[in-house]
């Protein structure tokens, strides 16, 4: 019976790694040991990264929402109560680029909500 020698496997592991790892600083783009580390971190931060992203655009959207909302004379949780009492159906998302590209449409919710305006 004869050896088995993995030369192919085993080197196509390592470069799957180290292609994933090109450009990465000093001796973790081209040491092996070194590079599956710092990839399996880069692959755990970007798995949260992905989580946090959502986060943080909602808080952006909110942020937005609120500012136009002051400007109309109304809270953000007061806007955001009378919006679900009058049952409009615009999330945060859309109301955020409606406040920031197109005031006069974040108005008229506004006042179709029955909240005072300036």
């Amino acid at each position: 019976m004869a050896r088995v020698k993995r030369g192919f496997v085993a080197r196509r592991r390592r470069n799957r790694v180290l292609r994933k790892t090109e450009g990465y600083f000093g001796g973790r783009k081209n040491r092996f040991r070194q590079a599956v580390e710092v990839l399996n971190k880069a692959q755990a931060y970007a798995y949260v990264g992905r989580k946090h992203r959502k986060r943080d655009f909602r808080r952006l959207w909110i942020t937005r929402i609120n500012a136009a909302a002051r400007l109309n004379g109304v809270t953000y949780s007061k806007f955001m109560g009378a919006v679900k009492k009058a049952n409009i159906d615009v999330d945060r998302k859309i109301m955020a680029d409606l406040a920031v590209h197109d005031p006069a449409a974040f108005k008229a919710i506004v006042a179709a909500t029955g909240k005072t305006t300036k």
